[in-house]
């Protein structure tokens, strides 16, 4: 008998393994046109889908011209007159613009430092409650501030710091006040407000995948480290976490290329006069210059630069995080 053709390895000299080549795009188009032919019934079920998006989101960008143009009510889009790159002139020496930029980094960055490491703590520690009732009491309570509106919760928060409000009597019973004061009238505190408060708000509701990841790790992971002689701190280190890496780091990207974004609502309920230097942000400016002062073309200009910037560090951290998971890119 002849001997069997041995395989070969493959070829690791390089330290890493080759990428499988992609495929043409007219042969990945004729695969998914076969594909939808098999499976018409259940691919038509995302045309509804498909067209919102390209009445809602597709056909609108034809109105981002008007960052180039003089646009008024009274024109229309092609009858208003092109002016270039006038508009993005006056944003470079717009000094309430850059103040916004300023205050929309800080409140993000806060943001990103706090907010984004507390849904992760806080699913870790509801996914480690042993009674089940408790656990999903837990979990609702968490959720519920998700459902209401930044209306009711901002009504709320600017009762609460009051200079009659809860925290002040708080505090004046606890002796660390002589006096009450408002400190959502006060500039310098107003981005921990905003970021304490957006926490309280979309912490729980952010734990959603977290708790989805958690809940498809191998028990036998825990059985084998309680073997081993791993306490639970250990335990999470070595298994919870690295089971949560690839969700990790989608969420870090969105948290990321959405940092010169900001939430419009909060910043509508909680500014005022007062805290206007600290709390306008991009979003709000935006909103103030096209529909407050009817500058539509200005207010476009800005945030089309806001919407090219963000994209760029959407590409960035998934470049990034595609390194640090062994160049397997999240998106």
């Amino acid at each position: 008998m002849s001997k069997p053709a041995l395989i070969q390895p493959a070829d690791t000299s390089s330290g890493t393994m080759r990428p499988p080549a992609k495929k043409p795009m007219g042969q990945r188009i004729k695969e998914f046109c076969v594909d939808y032919v098999k499976q018409w019934e259940l691919q038509s079920m995302i045309l509804p889908g498909v067209l919102f998006m390209i009445i809602f989101n597709f056909i609108p960008i034809y109105g981002l011209t008007i960052a180039f143009k003089s646009y008024t009510v009274i024109d229309t889009i092609d009858s208003a007159p092109w002016v270039g790159l006038d508009n993005f002139k006056i944003i470079m020496t717009d000094q309430y613009f850059w103040e916004s930029v300023i205050n929309t980094l800080g409140i993000s960055f806060l943001k990103l430092a706090i907010g984004f490491v507390v849904p992760i703590i806080l699913a870790i520690m509801i996914y480690e409650l042993s009674g089940s009732r408790f656990k999903k009491f837990v979990q609702t309570v968490s959720y519920l501030p998700h459902f209401l509106s930044w209306i009711v919760l901002g009504g709320m928060l600017i009762t609460w710091v009051s200079t009659t409000g809860l925290f002040n009597q708080i505090l004046l019973s606890l002796g660390l006040i002589s006096q009450p004061q408002n400190i959502l009238l006060d500039p310098s505190k107003y981005w921990w407000i905003a970021v304490l408060s957006d926490i309280w708000k979309e912490a729980g509701w952010g734990t959603i995948l977290y708790l989805a990841v958690m809940s498809k790790i191998d028990p036998t992971y825990y059985e084998a480290a309680k073997i081993d002689g791993a306490n639970r701190l250990r335990q999470i280190w070595n298994i919870t976490i690295p089971n949560m890496k690839m969700i990790i780091s989608l969420n870090l990207i969105l948290t990321v290329s959405g940092l010169l974004g900001s939430n419009l609502d909060q910043t509508l309920v909680l500014m005022n006069s007062q805290n206007r230097e600290s709390a306008e942000v991009i979003n709000s400016y935006v909103y103030r210059m096209g529909m407050t002062q009817g500058d539509f073309s200005y207010a476009t200009a800005v945030g089309l630069g806001v919407s090219i910037v963000s994209v760029i560090l959407l590409l960035t951290a998934n470049k990034i995080t595609s390194r640090l998971n062994d160049n397997q890119s999240v998106l």
